[in-house]
């Protein structure tokens, strides 16, 4: 049997955008850009702090957009029961809609669930269903700790954040700066198009044929499943780090 646990409270947090804005428009004072520079140190070392017991993670995508009554949402409840039975650890963007299913399939049944939050005026409330997360201004910095933790992603039905998860997974292991972890994507019909267009990549030279073994697509949970046990598990194993508390860490597994 699985425990149910009790849901946190997460209060939201609404960001100014200015600062963001005021850097990306073009060089600084030196002062200035050093002192950016250790605000993102201080996000990376925070990040490392929040997530580094987590544990083995499959990172779960999907839009924020879809609500509990939504089958897409359905599925992500279940895809994040499946994974926690697996052993994982599922990580999301901590937000609502699919990421919440994701989180709360794990942690309905007994299993670690966790975010990678990003502080934005709009759609990115924290779910209720996380036993940690970390929090970030810079999407850059919340994107790195998304994949830091991950032996494999699966992807649900999203819009442009989605797309550009699944893009920047696609880069790291096609060039090698992430081991070949593997890459689900869940919904064929949604994702149609998307399959015709990296075929017609592939067709065109703009990826070797090579490439297109590196998502697999698929309708059924169990397949997705499936999947990362073989090209995860079996590959490559669960490692989890040994926290050292004469410096304060935790394991939050304990």
């Amino acid at each position: 049997m699985y425990r149910v646990l009790k849901p946190m409270k997460h209060k939201l947090q609404v960001p100014s955008s200015k600062e963001e804005l005021f850097f990306l428009e073009g060089p600084k004072s030196r002062l200035k850009e050093l002192l950016f520079t250790f605000s993102i140190c201080k996000e990376f070392i925070l990040g490392f702090r929040i997530l580094h017991f987590v544990g083995p993670c499959i990172t779960v995508f999907g839009s924020a957009r879809f609500r509990e009554d939504h089958p897409y949402y359905e599925i992500g409840v279940e895809v994040g029961k499946k994974l926690a039975e697996l052993g994982f650890t599922v990580m999301t963007g901590g937000g609502p809609g699919i990421m919440e299913a994701a989180n709360k399939g794990a942690f309905q049944h007994g299993g670690l669930s966790v975010g990678a939050k990003i502080l934005l005026p709009f759609e990115q409330y924290p779910n209720v269903f996380m036993h940690s997360f970390a929090t970030f201004k810079y999407f850059f910095v919340r994107k790195f700790l998304l994949f830091k933790y991950s032996y494999g992603f699966i992807v649900l039905p999203g819009g442009v954040g989605t797309m550009d998860e699944l893009f920047e997974a696609l880069t790291l292991i096609q060039t090698k700066k992430i081991k070949d972890f593997p890459i689900v994507v869940l919904g064929t019909q949604y994702y149609a198009s998307l399959d015709i267009m990296l075929n017609t990549m592939a067709d065109e030279g703009a990826i070797d044929k090579e490439d297109l073994s590196l998502i697999k697509f698929t309708d059924s949970i169990q397949e997705a499943i499936e999947h990362i046990q073989k090209h995860s598990v079996e590959k490559y194993g669960l490692k989890s780090p040994i926290p050292f508390g004469i410096l304060g860490e935790n394991n939050p597994r304990n």
